[in-house]
């Protein structure tokens, strides 16, 4: 067995979420679901098929993040892996969604950070370990630090 990480390519700000599914099934409820919770969002889906054609499904309403979550879904190349990509909403606004659509077996990682994906490859194919997202922990924060994380929240909306 081989082990290797791969880059998801991406703008530098721009939000995924990285998971494994068991059907395709998973591209038509992913589109649903995003499209019923969060109508503006833009997206683009990239869904690695593991039998039969091992095509990338894909699925979206923006062509630009189509493009990115094929080539993505590509370049992992693991069985029935998906890659979600987003603007105009953020990952905490569909995870719990995506997290219970049937299919979904586990969320990899929901991020805007640079990951690199760790994957195990063998003669049967390829699948994902886990990854590696965003850098190491510098230290512990400060009291001054968890007002500027409260204050962040607040300001961002997220906490009122």
């Amino acid at each position: 067995m081989q082990i290797s990480t791969i880059a998801i390519e991406k703008p530098e700000d721009m939000n995924f979420i990285l998971g494994q599914s068991h059907f395709i099934k998973t591209v038509e409820d992913i589109h649903e679901a995003i499209v019923q919770a969060v109508p503006q969002m833009k997206f683009g889906l990239g869904f690695c098929e593991a039998s039969g054609p091992a095509l990338v499904r894909w699925t979206g309403n923006d062509a630009g993040l189509i493009e990115l979550a094929k080539k993505n879904a590509l370049s992992l190349s693991c069985g029935h892996s998906f890659i979600l990509f987003m603007t105009d909403g953020f990952p905490v606004n569909i995870l719990n969604i995506i997290k219970n659509i049937p299919e979904v077996c586990r969320i990899f990682c929901a991020t805007a950070n640079a990951v690199d994906v760790i994957v195990a490859e063998n003669e049967q194919g390829r699948g994902i370990l886990g990854v590696i997202d965003g850098v190491v922990t510098k230290g512990i924060e400060t009291e001054a630090d968890i007002v500027v994380r409260k204050e962040f929240l607040r300001k961002i909306v997220y906490k009122l």
